[in-house]
């Protein structure tokens, strides 16, 4: 794993500044992690997970894709409740990847975990993520980034 310090700029407010430089990288590191767990599905946490999600389908070249909403957060505030939607169909699938930008204080990626065990018995489900932070409840199977800080990704900038 490599410090967060060599990969992120600082600007102002002290938030480390994610580019898709620094995103290339990232994925090639995820996808050797990945390669041997071999998903034959992955499943994207909207929105943030959206962008690696789609990267390491390609990389990983998985053609099944799918995504899910699971709201945690109003912007810097954590709710004190999860609201997931699930209309996936992965019945079929025996290794699902679940992947997100960062794994937090692991509290969505535990409740999909739970959930996607339940619905999907057949399956072994791994998780992946850019970054994920040391408190948090569940570390994911594959990540890049230890995170200490706020982190502005690029896709997020021009919402």
């Amino acid at each position: 794993m490599i410090p967060i310090n060599l990969y992120a700029l600082r600007y102002n407010g002290g938030m480390l500044l994610y580019d898709c430089i620094h995103l290339q990288a990232d994925i090639a590191d995820l996808s050797h992690q990945c390669a041997l767990f071999n998903p034959d599905a992955i499943v994207a946490i909207a929105r943030g997970g959206l962008m690696p999600a789609a990267l390491l389908s390609y990389t990983l070249k998985v053609r099944r894709i799918e995504t899910v909403s699971i709201e945690s957060y109003d912007g810097p505030s954590r709710r004190n409740t999860l609201t997931l939607t699930d209309h996936t169909a992965l019945e079929a699938f025996e290794r699902i990847l679940i992947v997100d930008d960062i794994v937090d204080s692991g509290r969505t990626m535990q409740q999909l975990l739970e959930h996607f065990a339940k619905r999907y018995p057949q399956a072994v489900i791994k998780t992946a993520s850019l970054f994920y932070k040391p408190s948090a409840l569940h570390r994911p199977d594959f990540t890049c980034k230890e995170a200490s800080e706020w982190i502005d990704f690029f896709w997020e900038r021009h919402a």
